[in-house]
């Protein structure tokens, strides 16, 4: 399975979310996508969009995905997770974890918006997914993801951390049922 380096490469009419283009809104689903492939999981992209557009029906997708809304769809399929929306704990809760999905809060100027990537430990940095607009491959986080959020400004963080479990590496569609 192919990771997802950056969702505006998406076409605008290739995987809608809600009456949105992934390239707009995408980032939630696109980071479990990647956290799936970096443990070595597939699933199918239609499927996966569907599950979160039902999540939370109301929105259906259009306005993104719920910072909470990765963590029922592992628990579902039996991942171990853990969270937490304390800085201070990510580097330790990262190192233990598979992989893991970092959201955020962004401000440029008068702009607020979110954000999800993927990201894991590798070698003695962390790396992500789908990280920037004008992403290419993996983005370099560096050894601590607590100084990289202060770096960059980013605020209101959530991480959920996520451990293989042991089953076939593929997995059920996420139905919403």
């Amino acid at each position: 399975m192919d990771l997802i380096y950056n969702q505006n490469g998406i076409p605008r009419e290739q995987y809608r979310y809600g009456l949105r283009s992934s390239a707009a809104v995408g980032c939630g689903w696109i980071a479990t996508y990647n956290a799936l492939a970096l443990m070595g999981y597939r699933t199918e992209i239609p499927e996966l969009i569907r599950y979160y557009e039902r999540q939370l029906p109301m929105i259906h997708g259009n306005a993104g995905t719920s910072f909470w809304g990765p963590v029922p769809l592992f628990r579902k399929w039996g991942f171990p997770v853990k969270t937490s929306l304390r800085p201070a704990e990510f580097d330790a809760l990262a190192k233990e974890a598979d992989a893991c999905i970092l959201f955020y809060r962004w401000r440029e100027k008068w702009k607020l918006g979110a954000h999800f990537v993927a990201l894991h430990k590798q070698g003695g940095s962390f790396v992500g997914y789908n990280t920037y607009r004008n992403s290419t491959g993996p983005d370099p986080y560096g050894p601590s993801l607590e100084a990289f959020l202060e770096k960059r400004g980013y605020f209101t963080p959530f991480l959920i951390a996520i451990r293989k479990k042991p089953a076939a590496p593929d997995i059920p569609a996420p139905h919403s049922g």
